[in-house]
């Protein structure tokens, strides 16, 4: 159940629509289910509904006109309530407890207050009412409306237990601020597929991703297109900046102006600043990519990140409460993300990001921030320009990827232990978009890695299954159909053994990195870590030659992990054995 709350100055004006039509002949049978005192006119069940009207809004401004200029000027008080798509219909006499219930707990009304304010419940439609209410009370008084959005939300939640309705997650006030009733309808007017609102919203996280100054970040989101107007204080400092869309204007042709801090709470000027305080980067010393002759600047940039990310998730998997500086880095890093890749895994990369951003919020506040890392990650995925959505771009692409949809899970994790539902149900949302994009993002690559599995001479692979046995004993490569789901990992640790490593001190390295309970498909994941361990590369078109024989002996897994980063860099042959019959 969901209640929408706006103050307005037109009380006929509302009233008008309430009982007209709408705007798509979508309102029906309107008329009233409560009222201040039971006995309010209803134009929807009175023969001359016009004067029913008149004498309705006569009676809801009567105090108004009373206060005179000690009335506010928005003196209307509008609240709508909607179950969920799914609910049962509620009668009449269950949506006017509904409104009974409101208007008391959020002080328009008070239960056995005889001057409290004048309001009506109006119902058009089955799965919704409208509360609409003048803001002065019988003594001439304005109601104290303190958190009355936050009150009437808490009231849902409990009518949702009650009756038996979908029960939604509570919010914390940290949410932003849901396009409006007209921003939705204008949208639909003008064919735009979302409002000015959420495009805006988007645009100045995506022009926020790994900048290091204000200028840096003004000066992106010109290049993006946008209008952009700096408020600055008699000194020359910037206050705050408003935002607009080219060629979004209002009535008179001005441009329609949105605050940042009314995109969402954390895009005010003074946020931003303390987050780049934050994040600071050292732009003379960026960090160092893991690079090999052939990658490109965002395959570097991505497999760099990947680790990046892992550290992260060991944060969040601490359940520290620093961690709350992690969520706002990858949030961050998803958004440098999705504005690099290719028009193929865009569409869904946004769709993470936009819903990962209410997960980046809560009322926890880390205060010793260290996000060096993952900002400088986000900066050096968006300095690395746009990937290829094939070959090592593609496939350190669903390297990265994998990782953040641990990340997403671990978010939600970490979250639900500290009872924040909307945020916990975001993270999960977005590993659902994440874990469609690495499913596009790694088929190619997996699917050589499959071939090259299966083509491995039997006496080999046998043995790397042995290995895949012994430290994963869940994955029992005798089962029926398990050798195929282990064909890619058995492959990746042919290919390290040829890269001069232990693999199994190496596989056992990527086990012990972090949890991999929430993983889909442990094989995958752990294919991943193995190839940005051992520098193989992210698409296996190619393998690493085989080192001379003596050239790498000896070595444990003391000494294995100093020695991952000087894995000779030369570009190899791929291997080509004969299928095994």
């Amino acid at each position: 159940m969901v209640p929408d709350i706006g103050r307005g100055s037109r009380t006929h004006g509302l009233l008008v629509y309430l009982y007209g039509p709408g705007r798509r002949e979508e309102h029906t049978d309107a008329h009233l289910v409560g009222s201040w005192d039971g006995f309010a006119p209803d134009p929807g069940r009175d023969p001359d509904p016009q004067v029913s009207l008149a004498r309705l809004t006569a009676a809801l401004d009567l105090r108004v006109k009373q206060a005179g200029d000690r009335a506010p000027a928005k003196h209307v008080w509008h609240c709508s309530v909607r179950t969920a798509p799914g609910d049962r219909r509620l009668s009449d006499e269950e949506w006017d407890a509904i409104a009974q219930r409101i208007v008391h707990a959020t002080g328009i009304a008070p239960d056995g207050d005889p001057d409290g304010c004048r309001w009506i419940a109006v119902r058009h439609a089955e799965d919704h009412i409208h509360i609409v209410a003048t803001l002065v009370r019988g003594d001439l008084r304005n109601p104290r409306l303190n958190y009355d959005f936050n009150k009437a939300q808490a009231v849902c939640r409990r009518f949702e237990e009650e009756m038996g309705l979908r029960r939604l997650n509570a919010g914390d006030g940290t949410a932003a601020k849901n396009p409006t009733s007209a921003e939705k309808f204008k949208a639909e007017r003008t064919g735009r597929p979302e409002t000015s609102r959420v495009t805006l919203r988007d645009a100045v996280r995506q022009a926020l991703a790994g900048v290091v100054t204000e200028e840096e970040f003004f000066t992106r989101l010109r290049e993006a297109g946008l209008r952009v107007k700096v408020r600055h204080a008699p000194s020359g400092d910037a206050l705050g900046y408003n935002v607009a869309l080219p060629g979004d204007r209002n009535r008179h042709g001005e441009p329609i102006w949105y605050p940042g801090s009314k995109l969402a709470p954390d895009l005010s000027l003074p946020k931003i600043r303390q987050r780049l305080v934050d994040g600071a980067v050292d732009q003379a010393t960026p960090s160092a990519p893991e690079d090999r002759p052939g990658w490109s600047p965002p395959a570097r940039a991505r497999r760099s990140a990947t680790g990046t990310v892992e550290h992260a998730a060991v944060l969040l998997d601490g359940d520290d409460d620093e961690a709350a500086a992690q969520l706002v880095g990858v949030g961050e890093l998803l958004d440098a993300i999705a504005q690099t890749s290719p028009a193929a895994t865009r569409a869904e990369l946004v769709a993470a990001a936009r819903t990962f951003e209410r997960a980046t919020r809560s009322h926890v506040r880390a205060e010793r921030a260290d996000t060096w890392a993952i900002h400088s990650a986000a900066r050096g995925i968006i300095q690395a320009g746009h990937a290829l959505g094939r070959g090592e771009d593609g496939g350190t692409t669903a390297m990265l990827v994998s990782t953040l949809v641990l990340v997403a899970l671990a978010a939600a994790r970490w979250h639900s232990a500290r009872g924040h539902a909307q945020q916990a149900q975001a993270s999960r949302q977005a590993a659902e978009h994440l874990r469609t994009v690495y499913r596009q993002a790694a088929a190619t690559p997996m699917r050589v890695l499959h071939d090259q599995g299966r083509a491995l001479p039997e006496t080999e692979r046998r043995k790397h299954e042995a290995t895949i046995r012994t430290a994963l004993p869940e994955q029992d490569a005798r089962t029926e159909g398990a050798s195929a789901k282990t064909d890619a990992l058995a492959a990746t640790l042919a290919q390290t053994e040829e890269a001069g490593h232990d693999p199994k001190a190496l596989l056992q390295q990527a086990i012990d990195m972090r949890e991999l309970d929430t993983a889909a498909d442990v094989n995958d994941v752990l294919v991943w870590r193995l190839r940005r361990l051992a520098h193989l590369p992210a698409h296996p078109g190619e393998a690493p030659r085989r080192p001379p024989v003596g050239s790498r002996t000896g070595k444990t897994s003391a000494n294995l992990t100093s020695e991952l980063m000087a894995v000779p860099s030369a570009t190899v042959a791929p291997r080509n054995r004969p299928p095994r019959r």
